[in-house]
């Protein structure tokens, strides 16, 4: 199963896969979403409901049933871990980890970690990176598998 980051969502609205472009990528989207192969959190549903543009009006009409509720006890203790690794981390900013405890993406891997599922996010691994808590990093040192969007399209065999 695939866990999808706000990321994906809103860089690809934003850009190359916007709607008006690129409808068969949101079909993909919901076709696989369907089939249990693509999920995302309520959490990052939240962060989507934030804007008032296509892409919430598309959430709320055609993947609002393939958000997941984080609410489930084995999430809720993968969340745990993975907060408590950040704030190990001497690495980061205390303004990167509060940032990080404010977002969906500790939740999202939280989920991806209980779920033994594969988070997908725009974001690129960086070790070096102190102002912000990356995702793959995070995915890297916890054990979780972290992919782009690309990745898993071309892993579900979607042609555009």
């Amino acid at each position: 199963m695939y866990v999808l980051d706000s990321s994906v969502f809103i860089q690809a609205g934003r850009s190359y896969y916007a709607f008006d472009l690129a409808p068969g990528f949101w079909n993909a989207l919901i076709q696989h979403a369907q089939a249990g192969k693509v999920r995302s959190i309520d959490r990052v549903e939240e962060e989507i409901n934030r804007g008032n543009d296509e892409l919430k009006k598309w959430a709320q009409q055609h993947f609002h049933p393939y958000f997941e509720s984080t609410k489930q006890g084995i999430v809720i203790d993968a969340y745990t871990e993975v907060i408590e690794w950040a704030h190990h981390q001497t690495q980061f900013t205390a303004e990167a980890k509060d940032e990080f405890n404010h977002n969906a993406d500790a939740w999202v891997i939280a989920y991806a970690k209980a779920k033994k599922g594969t988070v997908v996010s725009q974001e690129v691994y960086n070790p070096a990176v102190r102002r912000r808590i990356p995702i793959p990093n995070v995915c890297k040192a916890l054990g979780v598998k972290c992919i782009d969007t690309f990745q898993m399209l071309r892993d579900l065999g979607v042609k555009l």
